[in-house]
């Protein structure tokens, strides 16, 4: 007997218990979801996904990495969802956009998942019960606000129940060669992330819209000429050759993405929450001065961390203004409470767009 085989024959043994374990885990979860279908409950619950993250990054003792942790976990979640109700999540597709690898990065290979052109179909797909979730960038590391995704939260009543990171690396893919290559498509943010290396390599060439990044691959597969900027997924899937590979202008290009639902997520605790609101300072306030430091004076004076602040045009008169702002906690607790209520008071316009774990649980 060579010296592999005892241990061999110990990993088939250990298999054999993960496989009767895993199986077990399944059969509760059945069980839960029988219970939650019963009552109406929800079917995926952030703050619990958050609280077994967590819970098993802390058992963790290694050698296996925390991401490989996590990645692992985020299967057996997914099928564990799947067993309690087939899951149906919309992403802006078609397949292998960086929408659809967010989605499966947040909810795993064992869900539903349909394809839709636009941010508006995704929350239309949602609020009228389509799909159970949704998917949508909202802010890229490089460039920004995606503002199509951010403006549809001022009418819609969908909740941000979690949100997932994901690094993007951009490839340019074509068949052509590059001196040969006259046109390029893409998504208008995947050309802004791209910017200095097109303007530095392809300076001649014609920068062009399209609907997504796959998209753009399936345009650069039938179109002599051209390239699209995209992924490799999007290149695998569509057969199309990569040129170059990471062409975006920041090696940590990284596009944060929101899951919508119809019924907000419940606390998670701890410090551990994030929470988005939708304030309007009203009639052109925002034009005078000291407005905005009167609509930030209830959060500060409560100790209250302002993660993020967006403005955007109401659209309805001229000089009025939205303000998109993240914070750190959850109305629930007595601080943000207290702090919204005086926020209320100040501003016309104070509306919740839904709490959720914070990245940390991101691993």
């Amino acid at each position: 007997m060579d010296q592999l085989t005892p241990l061999r024959e110990k990993i088939d043994g250990l298999d054999r218990q993960l496989v009767g374990l895993l199986n077990q885990r399944l059969a509760l979860c059945a069980e839960i979801g029988r219970h939650k279908r019963g009552a109406g409950g929800e079917i995926y619950v952030p703050e619990r996904e958050d609280a077994v993250l967590r819970k098993v990054a802390a058992l963790n003792a290694g050698p296996l990495k925390p991401d490989a942790l996590q990645a692992i976990y985020r299967e057996i979640m997914s099928a564990a969802i799947a067993m309690e109700k087939p899951l149906r999540i919309a992403y802006l597709g078609p397949e292998a956009t960086n929408s659809h690898q967010a989605a499966l990065k947040k909810f795993g290979a064992s869900v539903g998942y349909h394809a839709f052109a636009t941010f508006a179909d995704i929350f239309t797909a949602v609020e009228k019960g389509e799909a159970d979730h949704g998917v949508v960038p909202i802010e890229n590391s490089t460039e920004g606000s995606v503002r199509d995704a951010l403006d549809l939260f001022v009418e819609s009543d969908l909740k941000i129940v979690a949100q997932v990171y994901l690094e993007i690396a951009y490839c340019l893919i074509s068949r052509s060669p590059l001196e040969k290559i006259t046109r390029v498509y893409s998504k208008d943010q995947a050309l802004a992330q791209c910017r200095r290396w097109l303007q530095r390599q392809l300076p001649h060439a014609q920068l062009l819209d399209a609907p997504s990044t796959a998209h753009a691959v399936r345009i650069a597969r039938d179109e002599p000429g051209a390239a699209a900027v995209a992924g490799e997924l999007a290149a695998a899937f569509h057969d199309v050759p990569v040129v170059e590979k990471n062409i975006q202008d920041q090696s940590d290009n990284t596009t944060r993405f929101l899951v919508l639902g119809k019924k907000a997520a419940g606390p998670v605790g701890g410090g551990r929450d994030v929470s988005s609101f939708l304030v309007s300072l009203g009639d052109g306030a925002a034009a005078h001065s000291g407005a905005l430091l009167r609509m930030l004076q209830p959060l500060a004076e409560r100790g209250i961390n302002l993660s993020k602040i967006e403005s955007r045009p109401s659209r309805k008169r001229p000089w009025d203004y939205y303000f998109f702002i993240d914070l750190s906690g959850h109305p629930e607790e007595a601080g943000m409470k207290a702090a919204l209520a005086e926020l209320r008071q100040i501003c016309p316009l104070v509306k919740w767009l839904g709490s959720y774990p914070s990245a940390a649980g991101e691993g």
